[in-house]
């Protein structure tokens, strides 16, 4: 019999009437497979072959009926490509790879497929199957390789780590067999797919049906959460697969008090609204603290735990990482500061840096508890040492500050394992079963604007921290998964969240809303945010663009997967830029072009930034080493007793960084030196991290080496430096020095932007260079070039000490770098 020797892979429903059984190879007999779905369906009303557009969505080939090998690329949500304006090919084993890139003979070109608009190529079929498994890829025409996703079926991956798709000749599209039903299936059941007309004895064990996009699609506009009425209070939930769902409260927070228990009840899937619980209760519980428990299949991948308790994903403060939630009135959280205007993009100069690195060695007067978050940093910005003022950056970053997995409140967290994104981080605040953290945050913010500075919060919507709350309303529904049921980690950290679901990115949306409006947050980093999909991004950026127009929103554009930052240079998204990062720390010590540095000062053009604020350029964050342990030529990467040059390498990189176009940020500290004695990840290293201001004072003259840069670019001549959209083509104008990597450049050397000039030279090399700028640059009248700085200091209009000429051949010395002025 055929069925004894297929084997039955994995199925999945398309609809609640329709769906795919996927078998282990063709199925060439003339007669039809039979399934059966258990007892809610013991034998499917319709069963067809696929006709190649199934294959295409999952594959991406397909042998159609005339012996043609099909490779098919369909449009789908997450996509880092726009299929109407790039140029696609395919690649593989069987045409050299990159040797396809350019090759109309290989290019895909748009079809319409089951009356789906889809990109194809097609070709006889005989030399893709033979030898077997071959490998391909998409690729654009600039070499950009499309990345797969989680659940690929045919996914391989290759000695250096890469993964690509494989073609299995015993695959070819009759492995796939669509099913549809009479009645609709409930998924609060177990489903699952087996072999029909098979003896009990011989039967197949069923593979689960697993609901499929039309399940992440799922969702509902009423309002979530606990909602605080007058003389009523809702508790609200979104569990589109639960049996049942009891909302527990108690008065005071403790084993002590007493639990109450209220079910609550499914709303009717009515409306565009489905999978919502909700119970009304005849009193205001503002204050109040209440947790849920979620009931359903026992079994499986997607299985519920009854005994769990459930932290609201919309509760606006939490006692703690695991709950339970506090009832808070929209009311009584109000509204944080109005007053601030948001710098423009590119008139930015960040500082990365965390709540208690700031605050735990602050020289101001703050109790161990307040130092441990959010009052104790609110003193230290209020204070008039308040060291980020006097360097004088205009925007501060700071690492996650939205309730995270950290055991204990005295415990150290970078607070990248999120609990809740409505909640502020129970252990930054004095009273967290108070509720507290609402107000100290409020605070912290309007104190960072008193203090001209815009406050971005780094966000984590990638994956969630431990206990995961959302896999226990819905671990199908909230994360991304094979088809066994196992979970994708392209985050690192166990799981990753599936931001494309409806009811994820609402979540997203509605969190960062509630950041802006409530505590006056004046945008965001977006921590691996190629797990969230551009697609997702663009979504996110026009939800929060109608609340406030002027949100800053920057992307860690990539992931274990991935990289996305050209996927985003059509968006209002800026990326942090990784390629800058590692460039320049080698290109200080002498490696790299000048070519190279010469696209970086331009503000990475074109692929990575269609306008210059789209590049954030950053030389340290909080991953990795520190800046000075990275470069340094002390052995095991500890710089904390710099060398000379060490710190003249700090310089050239904080004057290259400062004269690139795009958004400049520093990691806090960086400025003076700051070293983690060499240790790589330093995440749970609260002795390491937090800030050592004394050591400013030891490097007093690299602090102000920093702050007199960040002056200068914030100055009227530094307008230069700052662009709204792309200089014209000619604005620089580069010379190099002939087998080397020092070069120099005028600024508005077209006069495109007034009568000012910059001339900049840097020489990154242990030996002096000369370089050939020609007479007219060095011009005829003496003085034309004024100089403002070197690789020591700026010079104050009336200081004093040896500047240097420009001259034909324009000297700098090794590890150097000088700036001057033109007013000609």
């Amino acid at each position: 019999m055929a069925e004894s020797s297929h084997r039955i892979v994995r199925a999945w429903l398309e609809s609640l009437t329709t769906g795919v059984v996927e078998l282990d190879r063709d199925w060439n007999a003339k007669v039809h497979p039979r399934f059966t779905l258990g007892a809610q369906c013991p034998s499917p009303a319709g069963l067809s072959a696929d006709t190649g557009l199934m294959a295409a969505c999952s594959y991406r080939y397909f042998v159609n009926g005339v012996g043609e090998m099909v490779f098919a690329l369909t449009p789908e949500h997450g996509s880092e490509i726009d299929l109407t304006r790039d140029t696609l090919y395919v690649a593989g084993d069987f045409n050299g790879w990159q040797e396809a890139v350019g090759n109309e003979a290989w290019r895909l070109r748009p079809e319409k497929l089951d009356g789906e608009h889809v990109l194809i190529w097609r070709g006889a079929a005989a030399r893709f199957l033979e030898p077997a498994g071959q490998r391909f890829k998409f690729v654009t025409g600039e070499y950009h390789w499309l990345s797969l996703p989680d659940d690929v079926p045919n996914g391989v991956r290759d000695r250096d780590g890469n993964m690509n798709r494989v073609i299995d000749p015993a695959r070819t599209g009759r492995h796939l067999w669509r099913f549809s039903l009479a009645q609709p299936l409930d998924l609060a059941e177990a489903l699952t797919v087996a072999w029909a007309g098979t003896s009990e004895a011989t039967a197949e064990v069923g593979v689960p049906l697993v609901p499929g996009v039309f399940f992440h699609e799922l969702k509902t506009d009423l309002p979530l959460g606990a909602l605080v009425r007058e003389d009523e209070t809702v508790f609200r939930l979104f569990a589109p697969r639960a049996r049942g769902v009891t909302l527990a409260l108690r008065h005071a927070p403790g084993e002590q008090s007493e639990i109450q228990e209220f079910p609550l009840v499914r709303r009717p899937d009515a409306d565009g609204s489905a999978g919502v619980w909700e119970v009304a209760l005849g009193r205001n519980l503002h204050g109040w603290f209440y947790w849920y428990a979620v009931d359903g299949v026992r079994a499986g991948p997607g299985k519920f735990d009854p005994k769990m308790r459930v932290l609201d994903p919309y509760a606006l403060a939490t006692v703690h990482h695991d709950g339970p939630g506090v009832v808070l009135d929209r009311a009584w959280v109000g509204q944080g500061d109005r007053s601030f205007k948001t710098p423009a993009w590119h008139d930015l100069i960040i500082a990365e840096a965390h709540v208690r690195d700031l605050a735990a060695n602050a020289p101001v007067k703050a109790l161990p508890g307040e130092r441990r978050g959010f009052t104790g940093l609110r003193k230290w910005v209020d204070s008039p040492d308040f060291y980020l003022y006097h360097l004088g950056v205009n925007c501060v970053e700071l690492q996650p500050v939205q309730a995270c997995d950290n055991v204990a409140a005295e415990d150290y967290h970078w607070g990248y394992m999120t609990n809740n994104y409505f909640a502020p981080e129970s252990g930054y605040a004095l009273v967290p079963e108070g509720a507290s953290g609402v107000r100290e945050l409020q605070e912290l913010v309007a104190a960072f604007h008193r203090r001209g500075m815009a406050v971005l919060l780094d966000v984590v919507y990638n994956h969630v921290g431990v206990p995961a709350h959302l896999m226990f309303i819905d671990r199908l529904y909230y994360f991304e998964q094979d088809a066994a049921g196992n979970l994708a980690n392209f985050s690192g950290c166990g799981n990753d969240l599936r931001a494309r679901s409806a009811m994820s990115k609402r979540l997203i949306i509605e969190s960062c809303v509630y950041l802006i409006e409530a505590f006056g947050v004046d945008g965001f980093r977006f921590d691996l945010a190629e797990l969230i999909g551009a697609d997702v991004l663009r979504d996110i950026e026009v939800a929060l663009k109608r609340v406030k127009s002027d949100v800053i929103l920057i992307a860690e554009p990539w992931s274990f997967r991935g990289h996305i930052a050209g996927a985003l240079r059509d968006t209002g998204w800026a990326s942090w830029n990784d390629g800058y990062r590692d460039f320049v720390r080698d290109y200080v010590r002498g490696g790299g072009t000048a070519e190279r540095m010469e696209y970086f000062l331009r503000g990475s053009p074109w692929y990575f930034a269609k306008w210059p604020a789209q590049t954030v350029n950053y030389t340290e964050s909080h991953d990795d080493r520190a800046w000075i342990d990275m470069i340094t030529e002390n052995e095991n990467a500890n710089g904390f007793m710099p060398t000379a040059n060490d710190r003249r390498r700090t310089h050239l990189m904080a004057a290259l960084l400062f004269m690139s176009l795009g958004i400049p940020m520093l990691a806090a500290g960086q400025d003076f030196l700051r070293s983690k004695h060499g240790v790589n990840n330093t995440y749970l290293r609260g002795d390491l991290n937090a800030l050592d201001y004394r050591r400013l004072y030891r490097h007093l003259g690299t602090h102000a080496y920093f702050a007199d840069w960040i002056a200068f670019r914030r100055s009227g001549t530094g307008r230069l430096l700052r662009h709204g959209a792309r200089p014209s083509e000619g604005f620089f104008q580069f010379f190099r020095a002939s087998g080397s990597p020092a070069f120099a450049v005028i600024y508005n050397a077209d006069c495109s932007q007034g009568a000012e000039r910059l001339l900049f030279a840097v020489n990154p090399t242990l030996g002096d260079v000369t370089i050939p700028v020609g007479a007219g640059v060095a011009g005829a009248v003496a003085g034309a070039w004024e100089q403002l700085a070197d690789h020591e200091r700026f010079f104050a209009s009336e200081g004093h000490g040896a500047k240097l000429p420009v001259e034909p051949e324009l000297f700098v010395s090794a590890l150097g770098c000088a700036l001057w002025l033109s007013n000609e």
